[in-house]
């Protein structure tokens, strides 16, 4: 039997080896993000999600944490921490699953069958019982506004990295601009 780390390290290659952007967040394997496409023929079709992984220590006895970065319209996902309501993560894992699965089979079937009884966004859920077609066009929307390729390199990194690329002498002159004008 092998051991966890030795199961985390080949399950995370698996996953780099297979059509999916994965991007390390630290050293170690345990947490990074993963580049995953809306499922063909759903209204998330188009949009790519940055999603973030986190392995316990105990994994593959334990499920990985999920949560999607950039925003995502859905009844199951909470809109503000991207947190997912799905079963076989949070109740049902087992050690025979591997991140592959979750990538392949778990959260495309999340997007093509969304369960609007167990909502962790209560509107998703609601508009979706009661009017699918504003349901599907309020997924494109937010697919359109929040879900496009060249977005999600921006999602978390690079939001800190702009004041970094600012060298003293910018800050220095922006400042005496402002005061310059402002004071005659």
């Amino acid at each position: 039997m092998s051991s966890p780390s030795k199961r985390r390290e080949m399950d995370l290659m698996k996953l780099m080896m297979s059509d999916y952007k994965v991007e390390m967040i630290n050293d170690g394997m345990q947490e990074f993000y993963v580049h995953f496409n809306g499922p063909n023929e759903s209204p998330y079709h188009g949009g790519v999600w940055k999603v973030r992984v986190e392995l316990p220590d105990a994994y593959p006895y334990k499920s990985p944490s999920i949560g999607f970065v950039n925003k995502i319209y859905h009844p199951n996902v909470d809109e503000m921490s991207g947190s997912v309501c799905l079963d076989v993560i949070n109740q049902t894992w087992s050690p025979m699953f591997d991140l592959v699965n979750v990538f392949e089979v778990f959260l495309p079937q999340l997007l093509l069958y969304p369960n609007p009884s167990d909502p962790l966004n209560g509107e998703a859920a609601a508009l979706m019982m009661r009017d699918r077609a504003s349901y599907d066009q309020r997924v494109k929307e937010y697919c359109e506004k929040y879900a496009k390729a060249e977005d999600i390199g921006d999602a978390t990194e690079d939001k800190s990295s702009d004041d970094e690329e600012l060298t003293e002498d910018e800050y220095d002159s922006s400042d005496e601009q402002v005061a310059g004008k402002a004071d005659p």
